[in-house]
């Protein structure tokens, strides 16, 4: 059985480098599928993610305990991350349309912290502005981090 990692952000280049699209970041960073796992990035935006997951899942007949899904989050500072199981939305809404269209929340994340936002800055600008400078060198650390895991986790053939 193959194993999916999908990378969740916005298409198009005005969001390429944004928070929200960490998991596509990672996506690009990983370079060629090996032949038991596919690295795909969503077509859709943030929220609609559950569109395209879902029909890929249906496409190469992939069973939720196969798949990854790599996004950012809110609820962990810049720098930070989690690989977790079976774990609700928590607010976000890509991850919510996931588990609403696949109708089970029994997958894999990759959660990579992207930090609050000042109290000035609503979440929703907050997400799709670029990291700060300062904050460039934690985000190249764990990027290099969660491409070492899944290409070791892909190796695997789990």
């Amino acid at each position: 059985m193959k194993t999916l990692f999908i990378g969740l952000g916005n298409p198009g280049k005005i969001y390429q480098n944004t928070r929200h699209n960490i998991g596509q970041t990672i996506i690009d960073r990983l370079g060629d599928s090996p032949q038991n796992s596919l690295f795909l990035k969503t077509d859709q935006y943030m929220n609609n993610s559950g569109l395209f997951v879902q029909k890929t899942v249906n496409f190469y007949k992939i069973t939720p305990d196969h798949l990854y899904i790599i996004h950012d989050d809110l609820d962990l500072g810049v720098g930070e991350w989690r690989l977790q199981f079976d774990r609700g939305p928590a607010g976000h809404h890509g991850v919510e349309s996931i588990i609403q269209h696949l109708g089970t929340r029994r997958f894999w994340r990759f959660r990579i912290g992207i930090g609050r936002p000042p109290e000035n800055i609503p979440v929703e600008d907050y997400v799709l502005k670029p990291f700060m400078p300062a904050e460039k060198v934690l985000i190249k650390e764990v990027v290099d981090k969660i491409v070492t895991e899944i290409d070791k986790l892909s190796s695997k053939g789990l």
